[in-house]
């Protein structure tokens, strides 16, 4: 199976269920049908820019950094399409600082009162764009 599919199916699970360890997704997602590695976990895992909280993995849209400056959530749409959720007038200054960052992934930005559109070459590359933007917005 393809990593998008794995990608989606590990937000699936961290959205889902709690989970703690490495090894316990590994497992969940041998039951789903693929093959890894603690260290394919692992990458997905820095990849999505997932981290733990309390113990417990989450996803990339509970950054607490992300939400002081109203961005509420990034989806992968299609190959080259990132969509983003924020609160309303927000997306222009959103977009403003994901451009000034210089994220090699990013094609382009745009913005509407609370979506924003972000372009990637190709589907290899949403998951790296998406981590850094939360990592951008996580101070």
């Amino acid at each position: 199976m393809q990593k998008k599919e794995r990608h989606d199916f590990i937000l699936k699970l961290i959205g889902t269920e709690k989970i703690s360890r490495q090894d316990l997704l590994a497992e969940k997602l041998g039951q789903g049908g693929f093959v890894v590695t603690q260290a394919s976990v692992s990458r997905d895992l820095e990849e999505l820019g997932i981290s733990k909280n309390n113990g417990i993995y989450e996803l990339p849209s509970a950054a607490s950094g992300a939400v002081r400056y109203g961005l509420k959530s990034l989806s992968p749409v299609g190959a080259n399409l990132i969509v983003g959720s924020c609160d309303p007038g927000l997306a222009s200054a959103i977009t403003v600082r994901i451009d000034a960052a210089g994220i090699d992934e990013i094609v382009g930005t745009i913005a509407g009162d609370d979506t924003i559109f972000i372009a990637v070459p190709d589907i290899d590359k949403q998951a790296a764009a998406i981590a850094k933007i939360w990592n951008l917005f996580s101070d």
